[in-house]
Parts: structure tokens; C-alpha cells; sequence
């Protein structure tokens, strides 16, 4: 079965054209309205974007969505759940604060923000599902007690995954700290050979997980957080990961979980990309690099396998930005984010989905 992706481009003659309006156009051409009743809870699921970073959706924009939830009578709020890794948005306290500083304060976005994995990223939900790796997935508790979802996604590039988007933000964005250790469990840090045992990478472990044996390093996989900081660190590229054995099951775990942070509210969600600042890295890291393709627009549908499948199509659509991250000038058709991320397979992470039952890879796009 085809799904419906509706799309917008940044063309603007006047101002009924402008972003705000556009948003406004894709919300009530996909029916949103009727997805979310009067008095119901309604999770706007946003990226609030790491310090330093710049790409993340402006909340002027999110604004827009949320007063046409609001005009259903339903009760929107902004919520994100805690990182694993130990930035400015490990727990809630510091992620608020983050937020704030990044424009997401109430007198602009005109609702409240909540973390909904709690204070330290402790309060989920178990949720069964019943999958390959994942049996019970752990989502966080606002969330999952949340009537319905507007999954609000910035669709860029992702170390690990390809690209991330609609899924990636219910996969990552709706799980608690445990649950992206969960998920991120089998893609853990190797220090290789070329090791020059200068300690920069255990300086850099936030839990001690690294190791001084004889001036030799190694990783205690008890303690690993799986947060990476180690991999940042190094600057002699000596810690990898297994890319063509472990980084497919951590793509499928991902879907899995996505599928278990909507499985009590799937025909109350619907989601919006944003094809704009179309970065190689996530908006988890504290700086923004340079687009590898250019603006593109938006979409809306109520499927998170054909809208991320739609996106990916237009973003590959495009002609590379040569002095981006991208390793080649990429042509008109050619996979963009398999040009910055080779060792990545981000197409898995669309079939499994619809195998797994999330939706579908078969997409109809509807420009209005």
C-alpha cells in the first residue's frame, strides 16, 4: 500500500508563501486536525538541538505547528527525551537549560517543555514488542502516556545510521537513557593498533571505562556507556567500531524501538520533516558543519517509513555541495549520505522498518 507524503518547497513569491504559511498549508492538507481531539496530551517530539549546534528547526517555526494543535482544542506540549552520551543534555536540568538558550522558551514556542524520561532519564515505560533483538523497549514515560505525537524531525546526516529523521527521532528521541544504551549496546568503541597510548581517550571516558595495562589500552565493556566521547577524542583515528557486522543490528534495533515508542498511539502520531541545514552529522553534536546538498523544503504524512524513504529520495534529488563533508561531487540520483557516512547502509534502516510493520517504503509525493 502507498502512502501519502505531502511536500512544500521554499519557493516564495509574497508572503502566503512564507515557511510558517507552508507548515500551516502541509498540517491541514495531511488532516493532522483530525488526529487529536479536545483536552487530549499531545507531544510535539522536537530536537532541541545540542550548545554550539545551529541546524536544529527553529522554534519560530515549531511555533506555527503547535498553535494548529491548539486550534483542535487539544493540550500540546514540547518534549524530548535524555542523551546517553554526557553533553548538556544528559539530564533535565541542563537539557532545559539548553533548550532555553537555543530559543525554545515558553514566550516563543507557547507551551510548556517537558523531558519525559524524567530528572536523570529514569522514568519509562516497558513497552512489548516482542522483535528480533528487542523484546521490551524502554520509552520515555511523558511519552508514552502522551495521547498522541507530532513527531517534529530535522532530516540530516548520522554517523551511524546514514541519515536520521522521522524514525531516528522515535527510535533515539523517544527512548530513555537506557533504552539508547539498548540499542547502541552492539556498536561499541575498538581501539585499534595504531594506538599511540597517549590517554586522551581515558581522560575523555565519563564512567572509567578505559583501561591502563603496561601503557596499553583497553575498554572494560562492563562500564562502557557506549557515549563515544573516547571516539571524539582520539585524534588518531585509533578507535573504531565493527561497521559491517555490528552497525546493521544496532540500524535494526533502532527500528524496533521506533516501532515501540508509537505501538499504543500509532494512528495518533503523524510527522513532519524538515529538509533545510540538511547537515552529514546529527544535532547532538556541539557544532553544526556545512550542508552537503541545499535547502529543499518540507514534508508531512502520517507514515515515518515513507516520509524518511520521500526525503531521502529528494535529498538524493540534488547535486552535492562539493566543499561539503560529502567525499565526492555527488551527481543527480547518486546516495548523498552514503557519500559522507561509506561504511553506512542507511536503506537498511527503511526496509527493516516496513518489514517490521512501521510502514512503508512505497511513497507517493504530493507537492501542494
Amino acid at each position: 500500500m502507498t502512502s501519502k507524503v505531502y511536500f512544500s518547497n521554499l519557493r516564495s513569491e509574497d508572503e502566503s508563501g512564507n515557511k510558517g504559511n507552508k507548515l500551516i498549508k502541509l498540517f491541514n492538507k495531511a488532516n493532522f486536525s483530525d488526529l487529536y481531539d479536545k483536552d487530549e496530551l499531545v507531544g510535539v517530539k522536537i530536537h532541541f538541538g545540542e550548545r554550539g549546534n545551529d541546524a536544529y528547526i527553529s522554534p519560530t517555526l515549531i511555533r506555527y505547528l503547535v498553535d494548529e494543535i491548539k486550534k483542535t482544542d487539544a493540550n500540546p506540549f514540547l518534549t524530548d527525551t535524555n542523551t546517553l552520551y554526557f553533553g548538556l543534555r544528559h539530564n533535565s536540568v541542563d537539557h532545559l537549560k539548553t533548550a532555553t538558550l537555543n530559543g525554545f522558551s515558553y514566550s516563543v514556542v507557547g507551551v510548556p517543555l517537558i523531558i519525559a524520561d524524567g530528572l536523570k532519564g529514569e522514568h519509562e515505560v516497558l513497552v512489548d514488542i516482542n522483535q528480533k533483538h528487542i523484546k521490551t523497549a524502554r520509552i520515555g514515560g511523558d511519552i508514552f502516556n502522551a495521547d498522541g505525537l507530532l513527531v517534529v524531525s530535522h532530516f540530516k546526516g548520522h554517523t551511524l545510521s546514514g541519515f536520521g529523521g522521522a524514525i531516528k527521532n522515535l527510535a533515539m528521541g523517544c527512548a530513555t537513557i537506557s533504552g539508547k544504551l539498548e540499542q547502541h549496546k552492539v556498536s561499541k568503541p575498538i581501539i585499534q593498533d595504531n594506538c599511540i597510548s597517549c590517554g586522551v581517550c581515558q581522560d575523555a571516558c565519563p564512567v572509567d571505562a578505559i583501561l591502563n595495562r603496561e601503557n596499553s589500552y583497553l575498554i572494560d565493556y562492563d562500564k562502557c556507556v557506549v557515549c563515544m566521547d573516547c571516539m571524539s577524542a582520539c585524534k588518531n583515528d585509533a578507535i573504531d567500531l565493527n561497521w559491517e557486522e555490528e552497525i546493521p543490528k544496532f540500524i535494526e534495533r533502532m527500528g524496533e524501538y521506533a516501532l515501540g515508542a508509537v505501538k499504543n498511539k500509532q494512528d495518533k502520531t503523524a510527522y513532519v520533516n524538515f529538509l533545510t541545514n540538511i547537515t552529514p552529522h546529527c544535532d547532538c553534536f556541539p557544532f553544526s558543519d556545512a550542508p552537503i546538498v541545499p535547502d529543499i523544503g518540507f514534508l508531512a504524512s502520517d507514515d515515518p517509513v515513507a516520509i524518511d524513504a520521500a526525503s531521502l529520495h529528494l535529498v538524493n534529488q540534488q547535486k552535492g555541495i562539493k566543499d561539503s563533508l560529502i567525499h565526492k561531487n555527488c551527481n543527480h540520483g547518486e546516495d548523498k549520505f552514503k557519500g559522507v557516512w561509506e561504511k553506512v547502509d542507511g536503506d537498511h534502516l527503511l526496509e527493516y522498518c516496513q518489514d517490521i510493520g512501521l510502514g512503508t517504503t512505497d511513497f507517493e509525493i504530493i507537492e501542494i
